[in-house]
């Protein structure tokens, strides 16, 4: 019982990575390689991977490193005023169909450990967690005070939310109690959930944070079910005005070398990061993460690249992460239209995977992984066609490309209501070219 990263150090090609290079249209050699290297994870807790035995639903594996087309987090999860277990259901499948490769249960209301069950039951994809929830959140909408929690009970909590199956857990080991100082003097502050919960515990006890202690204890557990770490960046940005700050980066410093620690122990990690960034900065921190976490796998929330325009942050973000994915990032984490206001509703889901679907596509047209634009060619050749069901079934969402169309549709189908006839350009061309196919060779 070996997780996917020591048996691909032995050399050994599992199942899932078999199914990854499938899917990624790679050579299996190339994922196992990769693998080896830390620079690709293939999420897959050994019990999703056999499978639910209630709904026989099981995981298709997916494989995020820079080898790989860029892949995407949807966040959905139940507050304490807001949602219930069937709603966070549907929004895991509404997330699915939008695109999302992966989702996260950030749930910190109802049954939480329900909620979880029911997610993994229904899923496909990859499910992460953040365990640090569950360790203070009642079934009853109440909060345990963080700092009546023992290394004890955040282990053991670890280890119920592993043998549920959950794929990968963000775990804030990276932030420090030296660190602390240093985020004091910020606007924001710590907007991390996990982050600041773990400061209070350190802060009121005078002690290191109790997951950096444990962490290898941690590892054990992640290990023995093959569950892939995804380092928390407790001490992310939360404003432009606290972009890459010392703060930010003296836990970045920790993470590489949790990443090393992970790696020693066996098993799978990819790392957390920014944030709030403005547009300029966001190619020095995926180099300086790189650089600083041995080339593990970078997992970011957008950037947000400005804080003006709550309402429209997945806009906002969905510029940063395609700057984000072509600089270095292998895994985005959507934002949707609600971030900073609310919780998603199954809208706000869509809309920040489309979102983030764009981005990740743009992102790996610009780097040129193979056949990465020959989506783009096709849907091009069918509208210099005018073949309007062929747009329709190369775009990404055809009803809505469809209702546009039918909404304005001309008596004609050469042309839309943007032109006219007379004045469209694609029109004009064609009618150009066919003269030129159709006139003597010396006329042309």
């Amino acid at each position: 019982m070996m997780t996917q990263y020591a048996q691909a150090r032995r050399g050994t090609i599992t199942g899932a990575m078999r199914r990854v290079a499938q899917r990624e249209n790679l050579p299996v050699e190339t994922i196992r390689d990769e693998v080896a290297a830390g620079r690709l994870v293939i999420p897959a807790n050994r019990l999703h991977l056999a499978g639910c035995q209630a709904t026989g639903t099981a995981l298709d594996p997916c494989g995020i490193g820079r080898a790989a087309t860029t892949k995407i987090n949807a966040n959905i999860g139940a507050s304490p005023l807001a949602s219930d277990l069937q709603h966070e259901v549907r929004k895991l499948c509404w997330a699915v169909r939008w695109g999302a490769d992966a989702v996260m249960d950030l749930s910190t209301g109802g049954d939480l450990a329900a909620t979880r069950q029911a997610i993994l039951d229904a899923a496909t994809v990859p499910i992460g967690t953040v365990p640090i929830y569950a360790m203070i959140a009642r079934p009853d909408g109440s909060v345990r005070a963080i700092e009546d929690l023992t290394a004890a009970e955040m282990l053991a909590e670890i280890e119920r939310q592993a043998r549920q199956g959950v794929d990968f857990m963000t775990i804030h080991a990276g932030i420090l109690r030296e660190h602390l100082d240093a985020a004091a003097g910020r606007t924001m502050g710590i907007v991390s959930r996990g982050g600041s919960l773990l400061a209070q515990w350190m802060a009121h006890h005078g002690r290191q944070n109790p997951l950096y202690e444990l962490f290898d204890d941690i590892s054990a557990i992640f290990a023995e079910y093959d569950v892939t770490y995804s380092l928390g960046d407790g001490l992310r940005p939360g404003c432009l005005a606290d972009a890459s700050d010392d703060a930010q980066f003296a836990e970045l410093d920790v993470l590489g070398e949790l990443v090393g620690r992970a790696r020693d122990a066996g098993v799978q990690v990819m790392v957390e990061g920014p944030g709030h960034v403005p547009f300029d900065q966001i190619e020095m921190n995926m180099k300086r993460q790189e650089a600083c976490c041995g080339g593990a796998p970078f997992y970011v929330l957008g950037p947000i690249v400005t804080d003006a325009f709550p309402g429209y942050d997945h806009i906002t973000s969905c510029i940063g992460a395609t700057a984000a994915a072509f600089h270095g990032a292998s895994f985005l984490c959507y934002v949707t239209p609600a971030e900073h206001l609310g919780l998603p509703t199954a809208e706000d889901v869509k809309a920040g995977c489309i979102a983030y679907r764009i981005a990740a596509h743009a992102a790996d047209v610009a780097r040129r992984l193979p056949g990465a634009r020959d989506w783009d060619d096709r849907i091009s050749r069918a509208r210099a066609a005018f073949d309007w069901e062929g747009v329709f079934a190369e775009a990404f969402d055809g009803d809505t490309a469809r209702a546009v169309k039918a909404a304005t549709a001309p008596a004609h189908e050469d042309h839309c209501t943007m032109c006219g006839r007379d004045w469209c350009a694609v029109r004009i061309s064609r009618d150009l070219a066919a003269r030129r196919r159709q006139a003597p060779a010396g006329d042309k």
